[in-house]
């Protein structure tokens, strides 16, 4: 083992007990709790050097090291490699270390390191070359957003089914203060609730916000230019605020959200890790219990705790709230079908009857559907989540439609003036529904079918799916489609009736 070499403040303790207040090399040992031996062994190479006492001002630590303790020259000899030269090599593909180092040593011979020391020095001055800027957070100025990776299990108690809890977590950077709050997913509608509810608590808006790169947060990453999503976008224009994405595969960026990352994970995650939860909102009563706990811990460093920092700094600072609350807007690109109707979630919306045929755009909240043609709002309907039902204005129909709106009796009339197995077919749909309304539009499609491929073909096609037992609108429209109506009518192939002793009859299968 090599000898701990003394430290330099006790070298020049040492000096200063000798020369300044006379004391023995035994009396000077005894204060500084040092051996005689090392004493006497510093005396002597501080009189071999060429510096005097007192120490000159200008004389460093580095330099006394150097005077008392003199290096080994034979490292003065060797070559230094260009260790800037070697890293740009070692970017190129198939470069390594070991070939750089033969074409070093070929150049210098004997005042070249071997292979092992110039890994080493070239690993040193790698560790120099990296800086890590010291990030400054005014109050007020950004937040910091993501997600934690980590998951906590939702049990629903009737089925049994998990689902698996995504944690958003937001900090801001001056105070530390930080929200945390589960959710199903990591969608484009949680990620955009799960901000506004972060400002509702802040109980105002950063001027800056920093997420991840996820996708209901970006659209395209970029280290330069990023595309941000339309919806997050307009989110931000509503608390006029700024999104400023960190750069990809480049953690320092966002350097708050990846330590109150984990701090959520230690503290409050791994708390429930042994709970079981039912409902989501059960889940996040437990979090905001322990989250408050987080926040109102005393952070050693500082000596105050995030709540109280932040009612002292970021609070002030933050832009104010607007009025309304965001609501999430998703827009779609729909064309009107011949029934005045849009379909949305799986439920048709009327428009005026003069925009069939036209593309009109969409846009939806939990609460309302609007509907715009040409930049205008053409129709306003409240949400319905009934699936497979209509909402309809009379103003939309056409005029012979608003005292004769759609009914089975006139869907089994109209397929009744085509023929009886059209009209059997109809009534086929409508009972294969809960209700009627829901296949009124299977209906009207198979009804249609007249008009292209004509009433005479659709009523033999009908006959077929009767005879099979297939009423449906798809195999009617393939049967027309393939021109292979009326095959299954006429066909006459009969199964002969064979007697022969190797016939097994029915009875061999009872």
């Amino acid at each position: 083992m090599p000898k701990k070499r003394i430290p330099m403040t006790k070298i020049k303790e040492v000096l200063r007990l000798k020369f300044d207040c006379g004391l023995s090399n035994r009396n000077i040992a005894s204060c500084l709790k040092i051996g005689c031996s090392t004493v006497s062994e510093i005396l002597t190479r501080f009189k071999q050097s060429h510096i005097g006492w007192p120490l000159p001002e200008a004389c460093s630590d580095t330099e006394l090291t150097r005077a008392l303790y003199h290096p080994k020259g034979a490292s003065q000899s060797k070559a230094i490699p260009d260790f800037a030269q070697c890293f740009v090599e070692l970017k190129r593909k198939g470069m390594t270390k070991l070939l750089l180092w033969q074409e070093y040593y070929e150049q210098h011979q004997e005042r070249a390191y071997r292979y092992s020391q110039f890994c080493e020095h070239y690993t040193r001055w790698l560790k120099k070359q990296k800086r890590s800027m010291r990030q400054i957070h005014t109050a007020g100025d950004k937040l910091f957003i993501d997600y934690c990776g980590p998951t906590i299990p939702v049990v629903n108690p009737d089925t049994g089914e998990v689902r698996q809890a995504q944690v958003f977590v937001a900090t801001l950077g001056a105070s530390n203060y930080t929200y945390v709050e589960a959710f199903p997913g990591q969608g484009k509608v949680y990620w955009l609730e799960a901000h506004a509810n972060a400002f509702e608590h802040f109980g105002g808006v950063p001027r800056l916000m920093v997420p991840d790169n996820l996708r209901s947060a970006v659209s395209k990453a970029d280290r330069y230019a990023p595309t941000i999503n339309d919806s997050y976008q307009k989110l931000a224009h509503h608390y006029q605020t700024a999104i400023m994405p960190a750069r990809p595969y480049k953690p320092k960026d966002k350097a708050k959200a990846e330590n109150a990352v984990l701090l959520v994970e230690r503290w409050i995650m791994m708390r429930l890790r042994h709970r079981t939860f039912h409902t989501f909102k059960e889940l996040n009563l437990s979090i905001r219990e322990l989250m408050d706990e987080l926040n109102q811990r005393e952070m050693k460093q500082v000596g105050a705790s995030r709540k109280a920092l932040f009612e002292t700094l970021d609070k002030p600072a933050l832009k104010p709230l607007p009025i309304q609350r965001y609501l999430y807007t998703e827009t779609k690109r729909a064309k009107v079908g011949p029934d005045y109707h849009i379909e949305y979630q799986r439920h048709y919306y009327s428009v005026p009857h003069q925009l069939v045929g036209q593309h009109i755009e969409l846009e939806a909240t939990s609460r309302l559907v609007q509907i715009y043609s040409q930049g205008s709002l053409v129709a306003q309907h409240a949400r319905s989540t009934k699936e497979r039902g209509m909402s309809t204005y009379p103003e939309h129909m056409p005029e012979n439609h608003r005292h004769q709106k759609w009914s089975p009796e006139r869907l089994l009339r109209w397929g009744g003036r085509i023929g009886s197995a059209t009209r059997e077919v109809v009534n086929a749909q409508l009972m294969s529904k809960p209700h009627p309304e829901q296949a009124y539009r299977s209906c009207l499609g198979l009804l249609n079918l007249s008009q292209k491929h004509g009433e005479c073909r659709l009523e033999q096609a009908c006959k077929d799916a009767l005879l099979v037992n297939k009423p449906y609108f798809q195999f009617i429209k393939n049967l027309l489609v393939n021109h292979r109506e009326g095959q299954l009518s006429h066909d006459t192939t009969v199964t002969p009736e064979l007697v022969h002793s190797n016939v097994r009859g029915p009875d061999c299968y009872h």
